[in-house]
Formats: C-alpha cells, sequence, structure tokens
C-alpha cells in the first residue's frame, strides 16, 4: 500500500501574526512530500512513525467521541493498517516550519475521514473554515495549539490567503519568473526547532501592553502591506514593507532567531541584499529570505546554501 503525496507548505507571511488576525499567505512547497505506507522491510524510522501513529489513532478516537459533529473516522481500518505497520514515510524535515505534521494530518483526514470534504467540490468560504477547524484540532495533539493551516495547505496543494481567523480563501499568486533576478529562498539553520516553546513565548510576550501595541501597529500592518504588494506583484512596495518586518522581528522576536543569525539578519537589513524572515515558528529549522537580486544575495550569504522557494 502506498497513499498519494502530500506537500510541504511554506507560509510566506502571517507566522504569529494570524494568531492576533493579521493576513496570512500559504503557498505548497513540492520539494518535499510524504505519504502513508505500508511496506514488508520496517526501518528503524518506520517503526518509531508507526509507533507514533497509534497515539494519534488513540488521540483521534477520543477527539470523535468528544466532538462528534465535528469529524468522525473509520478507526478500524486505521487501526488495522496500523496493526499491519503502516507509517508515514516522509522527506519532509521535522522542526523546520516547513509543514511535516500538517501533511500528515492531510494524508490521515484524506484516507480515513468518514464524510470528507474534497478538492473537487466547490470549496465555499464555509467548508474551508470547516477543514481548517478540523485540522486544527487534529494537528493540536502535535503542536499543543495549531491554527490548522498547514494540514490545509497541504491537503489542498492550492495557495491559501488568510484575510483573518474566519476569513480564509483559496488565492492564485502572481505567476513566477525563472528568468527573474528576485527570489524568496530557505536557509538552513542547522537547528530543529520547535512549536510548542516558540508559541509559549510569544503567548507570554503577549501579556505585555508595549508588545502587544508593537504586534498591532507594526508587526501586522507589514504583515499586511506584504501580502497585498506580492499578490498584487508590487515588488518595490513589497521589498520595502518586508525591509520593515525583517527590523520589527529582529528587535522584538530575538528568541526566535538562532543567535547565530542576529548579525546576519541585521547585515540583510543594512546591506539591502536581502532581508529575512521567520519561517513557521522560528527557534531554528528553515529561516525565509526575501531578495530583488538572488546573485548578490548569494554572494553575501554565500557560507549558507540557498534554497530557492519562488522567483520573481
Amino acid at each position: 500500500m502506498k497513499g498519494p503525496l502530500f506537500y510541504s507548505k511554506i507560509l510566506l507571511f502571517g507566522e504569529y501574526g494570524i494568531i492576533k488576525d493579521s493576513k496570512g499567505l500559504s503557498i505548497p512547497y513540492n520539494f518535499y512530500n510524504g505519504a502513508l505506507k505500508v511496506s514488508e522491510n520496517q526501518s528503524a524510522e518506520a517503526l518509531k512513525s508507526n509507533q507514533s501513529l497509534v497515539k494519534f489513532a488513540d488521540y483521534l478516537n477520543q477527539l470523535q467521541q468528544e466532538k462528534p459533529s465535528l469529524v468522525s473516522f473509520n478507526l478500524d481500518l486505521l487501526n488495522a493498517d496500523l496493526a499491519r505497520g503502516m507509517f508515514f514515510d516522509s522527506s519532509i524535515p521535522q522542526g523546520y516550519g516547513v509543514g511535516s505534521s500538517g501533511a500528515l494530518v492531510a494524508a490521515i483526514y484524506d484516507k480515513y475521514a468518514n464524510d470528507k470534504i474534497t478538492v473537487l467540490e466547490n470549496l465555499t468560504r464555509e467548508k474551508l473554515l470547516q477543514l481548517k477547524n478540523i485540522f486544527a484540532q487534529m494537528e493540536s495533539f502535535f503542536h499543543g495549539k495549531s491554527s490548522g493551516l498547514d494540514p490545509l495547505n497541504s491537503y489542498l496543494s492550492i495557495p491559501i490567503l488568510i484575510n483573518s481567523k474566519d476569513n480564509i480563501e483559496a488565492t492564485g499568486i502572481p505567476s513566477q519568473s525563472t528568468e527573474g533576478k528576485g527570489a524568496v529562498f530557505l536557509i538552513d539553520s542547522g537547528i530543529v526547532g520547535e512549536t510548542a516553546p516558540m508559541v509559549n513565548i510569544f503567548m507570554e510576550n503577549l501579556k505585555d501592553q508595549g508588545f502587544r501595541s508593537m504586534l498591532k501597529n507594526q508587526f501586522v500592518k507589514y504583515t499586511d502591506l506584504c501580502v497585498e504588494n506580492f499578490l498584487g506583484g508590487d515588488k518595490k512596495s513589497l521589498f520595502s514593507n518586508t525591509k520593515k518586518l525583517s527590523a520589527v522581528v529582529l528587535n522584538n522576536f530575538k528568541p526566535m532567531i538562532p543567535e547565530e543569525f542576529h548579525g546576519v539578519w541585521q547585515k540583510g537589513i543594512e546591506t539591502n541584499d536581502y532581508y529575512l524572515k521567520l519561517c513557521g515558528s522560528g527557534g531554528g529549522g528553515y529561516i525565509l529570505g526575501f531578495t530583488e537580486d538572488l546573485e548578490k544575495a548569494k554572494k553575501s550569504l554565500k557560507e549558507y546554501t540557498l534554497e530557492v522557494v519562488y522567483q520573481f
């Protein structure tokens, strides 16, 4: 048995902000993917994945009992497949901010949910919100608190525009220009990040009036503008607002930026060769970069390998 592939995702804009109703833009990233599999020869990794899925199945059973109107699963089939050694075979790095648990949640929903909402039907806003809500409840098994966006993106494999918590829509993004000099790229920090501790730091910071005011007047403001600029194809404004956003993050989200990147982050803002921002919750994993000139950014960041996600 081998199930369909589910892809990783990148939240271009909106990390942390979407908790406070900023806009957000999430796009599928097909470089990494995962699928449910049953095979004869189990590796140590497959066994570990299988054990984790057994715990997840218990959680889904509990979820179904507590919220029967939200979602129900064919648990008999799921448990039978798990007894046969089913695991999630994935190339998506864990703790890197590209949605490893999101792809797993999407794969389980796709195969085992009863009366599932499918990609083929007319995806009204109500259906998107319903899916997001189901996925948020499912994924909270891994993170403690989830927005449901990563699995939604992985499940639908289309860009998702978040206008606010209760207003999301499938969207189109400007088509890529492989000849273009501008790019969005990933840098591997070499550190595995953990979502829950980072989200806890953020929630603690929210108790501070000054932090809340910075969030609303700077972070959310620039995030919203970046989303609008990106979707509208306004590159000049996009880079200007990404620079401002990068500076706000450096000044106010230091614990989420690995220490050895503080200087690299500052250098980008000073030279305008590139601008860095968090990819997911931060604390490690990937760091997202934006540049108007990819060759210049590569020279400036020569000790790192840049993985291009999107070209302007």
